[in-house]
């Protein structure tokens, strides 16, 4: 291990070899015994030792009750817009079955008939039921 690994590894863990990956700890315990390598320990170990002693105030009342405010507005927000999108899918749905409605009403309703042609009780929409019908009603 050289320095500049040595350096970039009390760095990125800090200057106690024990948080350092267990690969690199062999090779950086023969390093660290060397005088460039105590060095580079001890300015990660007064780095160390500044970032342990840095303190969090705890957050007062104040901003406790902003932060469940705003949350609750974001959440009633989000259910505004859920809502929205749910009706907009179902009128989505319903305009595609109503296209589609129309589509097969218009593939399967025979075309306009000449004038001369009568249209008896039996036709319908999707034509002529046949003379056939007035029979099947009369036997019944």
């Amino acid at each position: 291990m050289d320095a500049r690994r040595f350096a970039a590894l009390a760095e990125a863990y800090g200057g106690d070899l024990r948080r350092w990956p267990e690969a690199e700890r062999k090779a950086a315990t023969t390093f660290a015994s060397d005088e460039a390598g105590q060095a580079i320990l001890k300015q990660a170990g007064r780095l160390d030792t500044q970032l342990d002693s840095h303190k969090v105030p705890h957050p007062g009342k104040a901003l406790h009750d902003t932060i469940l405010r705003v949350a609750d507005r974001h959440l009633v927000q989000r259910r505004r817009q859920r809502f929205w999108w749910l009706g907009l899918g179902l009128a989505g749905v319903g305009l595609a079955g109503a296209i589609a409605g129309l589509a097969l009403v218009t593939v399967v309703t025979p075309e306009v008939q000449p004038d001369h042609y009568v249209l008896d009780a039996n036709a319908t929409a999707f034509g002529d039921a046949g003379p056939e019908a007035d029979t099947i009603e009369e036997d019944l």
